[in-house]
């Protein structure tokens, strides 16, 4: 009795463990060989590039510290409304030194008659004749004792609270590393994506490996395409958040540059691996091992797993982990969609 077509098929496509493990070994060594090739690469615009991943903290540090210096200086406009004293400026005036010219109050406290003395000893000139007033030293209007309250403007820019710090001699160093092995990987990509599908259709049926260069692509772009979403849009209310309850909390935030590129190198691979879900909902659904019908019957499984998963591969912060698992279940209905509007198709093998 022949042996039947689809007995061929599978025969042809066997392969032992040592072969697969030995496919493997190729594979990683393959990856890593373009990884290193896109690092060196990374080595020329690392400088750039650290830069770079320092904007959004350095706009949701300003956007912090502008918004506790307009409550400060405000707060102490309301308190001087009910006094007899002229006010020095208006609400709106204020805001438009925090917001338009990127100015911080800072407040210090000074004694009037010293500063008059240091003035005059300076300005000789210009300071001939003048006098303190007389009640220039009384505590009712020094506030403190016998110093003055004062608010004293200078740029946002160069307030060292924006800068994020470093405090080992190496950490320069190792972020330039970690910039340009960042580069490295959104460079190498494409040729670490292509050993990952070759690596997956080396266990596969010949029929079942056309899927792979199908999907090659569209897994490829999704990755990039969850990268940026986290860069451009995820990260700015993921700092926002944190900043606000550092300030609910009374905490001064002091961020380290080394802790924040780690931030930035696995918020963007955490969405980018997670973006791959409804390619591989499909491609499973493709080569048999679920059905539409088994992803509609364990979707409350499905979620639970995927609010796991995202409290693993996501940063220690509420926020991001929300993000991503919402992001996730959204994708998964929207796999279980994408089966349905391309449904696999009965194959005949003559």
């Amino acid at each position: 009795m022949p042996e039947s077509r689809e007995d061929d098929l599978f025969r042809e496509s066997t392969m032992t463990f040592g072969e697969h493990l030995g496919e493997l070994r190729d594979c990683l060594l393959k990856s890593l060989y373009g990884l290193m090739i896109g690092f060196v690469v990374g080595l020329s615009v690392g400088g750039y590039v650290v830069d770079f991943l320092q904007r959004p903290l350095s706009l949701a540090l300003t956007k912090y510290y502008q918004g506790e210096s307009e409550q400060r200086v405000k707060s102490e406009l309301q308190r001087l409304k009910g006094s007899s004293q002229a006010l020095p400026w208006t609400d709106e005036q204020v805001t438009d030194f925090v917001e338009k010219h990127d100015l911080l109050a800072e407040e210090v406290y000074v004694d009037p008659a010293q500063m008059l003395g240091d003035l005059k000893a300076a300005y000789p000139r210009q300071f001939k004749g003048v006098e303190l007033p007389p009640n220039a030293e009384s505590s009712d209007s020094t506030g403190v004792g016998n110093l003055m309250r004062l608010f004293i403007w200078h740029r946002g820019s160069d307030d060292p609270r924006l800068k994020t710090k470093a405090l080992a001699m190496t950490e320069g160093f190792m972020i330039y590393i970690k910039a340009s092995l960042l580069v490295g990987l959104l460079l190498a990509s494409p040729w670490l994506f292509y050993q990952i599908w070759h690596f997956v259709a080396a266990g596969l049926y010949p029929h079942e490996r056309r899927y792979v260069h199908i999907y090659l692509p569209f897994s490829l772009g999704l990755f990039l395409f969850g990268a940026a979403l986290a860069f451009f849009v995820v990260f700015q209310p993921v700092l926002d958040f944190l900043l606000a309850f550092n300030r609910s909390t009374g905490i001064s935030p002091e961020p380290r540059i080394n802790e924040w590129l780690s931030f930035v190198l696995v918020l963007p691979v955490g969405f980018g691996v997670g973006f791959q879900l409804p390619l591989v909902m499909l491609f499973l659904e493709r080569i048999g091992v679920f059905t539409i019908e088994s992803y509609l019957r364990q979707w409350r499984i499905a979620v639970l797993v995927i609010f796991v998963i995202a409290g693993i591969l996501m940063p220690p912060d509420a926020y991001s982990m929300l993000i991503n698992a919402f992001s996730l279940t959204i994708l998964y209905f929207g796999g279980i969609l994408l089966c349905k509007l391309l449904p696999r198709k009965s194959k005949r093998w003559d």
